[in-house]
């Protein structure tokens, strides 16, 4: 039986609830228990750092840069529109008393504020203050200064506010919800297929059907099936017949992705917010450039500028006081207007985040149609944000690869994770389309993904159905790195002959995995293969090299292993060490995976989401090298089958290291 959509989205307002009040205690719990050098490691705090110059930028705020000065070659997780905390460390001071504790220690302050990211560019972060008295007591401050990501209160804001509008909706919202919670047919238009010879049949079927769809339409692109190719062109074609599409996705990188392809389209593309990655090409779409680069703002400037003049150099019994400011005030905002309209009368796209879709810029703005990309990564609650403002809307993305953040075990059980393209490939089968031609992988590789994933529909295209680096190199090979039975020590103890402890361990204050041994062995399989295809071709041919592991704890401790290991000097450009996340919409010549669990119990923990495991698997092009204890692993169902799939492809040589 189907809930009533009121229903289910009260349903799922209380479990969005849930997720929030888990989310915020953890993060008072991290903030008052973990150590700054620990949210340094983990990516969540710049410290020291040196505040350098301060300003207003086009949207009159007041922005701030700040300089981090140590541990530069750590990854962040800064990025724009996240909220951050100042805080200040005073010096070590050593105890006067007896009985206190013999070590010196420091005192840490949070400042009283939130602040919020506008950019990061390397080293240099621009944060916007709420006022002037801000930027003060931060340079006032004789103490070591440091910022650390704040609780996102504004996202869940946004949700819960659109979960409230949905449920009230009337129109058109009202439509798409009851048909969204409901077997009922989307309606389409009708009209014969149109050809498109930069196109494949299923991505030509795909954009036929996005044209066609009067209500939703979904197109379904596992790895490598050309996705966003097919999804630029369905908003060229859509832009044939309206003036102006709005273009969502979860996260900055992924609407930097789909903005710069469109720009590369010759699509003019107005990108609320800034990006991820900070250069010419990127800024120049942006909001906050275009609006600077307008004829009338040296003039909005100007009358900004005196209007702060004149508040800091009031003089009492000032009678015209208000009167200045009041016509100040009408002038800019008349000038801010006719910028904006200018702005967006202009362009043919807005971009955003799912969140962003809630920025003050877009209040009253109705668009025909909306696109959300990498639609299966995005709770429900956040695709209902930029709904109200739409017709009918696109969704584009995989639900066979990464879902969607929830902390809440409970939330999570109860059906958080569960998105609407997810929902909606089940109730509305008729909607999707799959794209079925892939363009990056070796068959070898992408033969078990899609199988097991998309029944056996994704196929190579030609040119990369052979395609290697090393003749007669096997595409896919699971190295299990298994303990020496050792006669003088029955006991399984370390000893010098073994040069790392053998299975899984906890580290560090947040009890991350690792596995020394197979981290090891993961360079150990590295340099040997590099070894094979020799120094000078891979430095000639850029060839490129991606380590994954699920956990990070292994991610930092290869990375580390890595800087210090000498031979991979010269290809360090070359290598990079994430997480699975890090690698979404990513793609290396050579994957290697390091799994990390090992343990007489079996346990594998939330490698139990097969969908990660789609994700590191499919970013290969034409070697992928699985590291994980085949014992362990294979105890659940779906590593046994992969277990036994490499090994048929490998029958002369099972790979177990002794």
């Amino acid at each position: 039986m189907i809930e009533s959509p009121i229903q289910a989205l009260t349903r799922q307002r209380m479990l969005l609830q849930l997720e929030y009040n888990v989310e915020k205690e953890a993060f008072r719990r991290q903030t008052e228990e973990t150590g700054i050098a620990r949210k340094v490691k983990r990516g969540d705090a710049w410290y020291p750092l040196r505040l350098g110059r301060n300003y207003y930028n086009s949207m009159n705020q007041l922005a701030v840069e700040v300089h981090r000065t140590d541990d530069t070659d750590i990854e962040h997780n800064f990025e724009f529109g996240r909220p951050v905390m100042f805080f200040e460390v005073s010096e070590p001071h050593e105890p006067h008393k007896p009985n206190e504790a013999h070590k010196p220690h420091s005192s840490l302050r949070y400042f009283s504020f939130t602040a919020t990211v506008s950019y990061v560019d390397g080293d240099r972060m621009v944060i916007i203050l709420p006022d002037s008295g801000r930027l003060l007591d931060l340079q006032r401050t004789e103490n070591a200064l440091g910022v650390q990501l704040s609780f996102d209160e504004t996202s869940y804001r946004c949700m819960f506010d659109a979960l409230d509008r949905t449920m009230r909706a009337k129109g058109r919202l009202a439509y798409l919800r009851d048909l969204f919670f409901s077997r009922q047919k989307a309606e389409t238009f009708t009209f014969e297929p149109m050809r498109f010879q930069y196109l494949n049949k299923a991505q030509e079927h795909a954009v036929n059907e996005v044209l066609r769809a009067k209500d939703v339409a979904i197109v379904h692109g596992p790895p490598g099936t050309g996705k966003t190719t097919t999804l630029v062109e369905a908003i060229r074609e859509t832009l044939m017949r309206e003036p102006q599409v709005l273009v969502c996705a979860q996260s900055n990188m992924a609407v930097d992705w789909i903005s710069e392809k469109l720009v590369d389209r010759g699509v003019n593309v107005l990108r609320i917010g800034n990006p991820t990655r900070v250069d010419d090409k990127m800024l120049s779409f942006t909001y906050e450039r275009r609006f600077e680069a307008h004829p009338d703002y040296p003039q909005l400037w100007a009358i900004r500028k005196a209007m702060r003049e004149l508040r800091a150099h009031r003089k009492r019994g000032d009678e015209k006081y208000h009167q200045k400011l009041e016509s100040l005030k009408s002038r800019a905002t008349e000038l801010e207007i006719r910028i904006n309209s200018e702005l967006f009368g202009e362009a043919r796209v807005i971009a955003c985040t799912l969140v962003g879709a809630a920025h003050r810029l877009l209040e009253g703005r109705k668009f025909g149609t909306l696109f959300i990309d990498e639609a299966a990564q995005a709770l429900e609650a956040a695709c209902w944000i930029p709904m109200r403002r739409v017709s009918r809307v696109v969704l584009a993305g995989d639900h066979c690869q990464l879902p969607p953040t929830v902390k809440s075990i409970a939330a999570l059980k109860a059906g958080l994770g569960k998105t609407m393209m997810e929902r909606l490939v089940e109730l509305k089968p008729e909607v999707v389309t799959l794209l079925t031609v892939q363009y990056r992988m070796n068959e070898d590789i992408m033969r078990f993904s899609s199988d097991y994933f998309y029944d056996g529909r994704v196929e190579p295209a030609p040119d990369v159905k052979f395609r290697s680096i090393l003749d007669l190199d096997q595409a896919i090979e699971w190295i299990s790195p298994e303990k020496p039975d050792n006669p003088d020590n029955p006991d399984n103890t370390e000893s010098p002959d073994i040069p790392a402890p053998y299975g899984e361990e906890f580290v560090g204050e947040s009890f991350g995995r690792i596995n020394k041994a197979e981290a090891e062995l993961t360079l150990d399989t590295l340099q040997h293969y590099f070894e094979r295809i020799g120094k000078q071709r891979l430095l000639d041919e850029h060839i490129d090299v991606g380590i994954i592991s699920p956990y990070r704890a292994q991610v930092q401790l290869l990375r580390r292993m890595l800087m210090k290991r000498e031979y991979f000097k010269p290809f360090r450009r070359q290598i990079t060490v994430n997480t699975v996340d890090g690698f979404q919409g990513q793609e290396r010549d050579v994957i290697v995976i390091s799994l990390v669990r090992s343990n007489d119990a079996g346990q594998i923990g939330f490698l139990r989401d097969l969908r990660r495991m789609n994700v590191a698997m499919t970013r290969a092009r034409m070697k992928l090298i699985i590291l994980g204890d085949r014992q362990t692993m294979t105890r659940h169902a779906f590593y046994r089958q992969l277990w036994h799939y490499v090994s048929s492809l490998n029958t002369s040589t099972d790979k177990i290291i002794p």
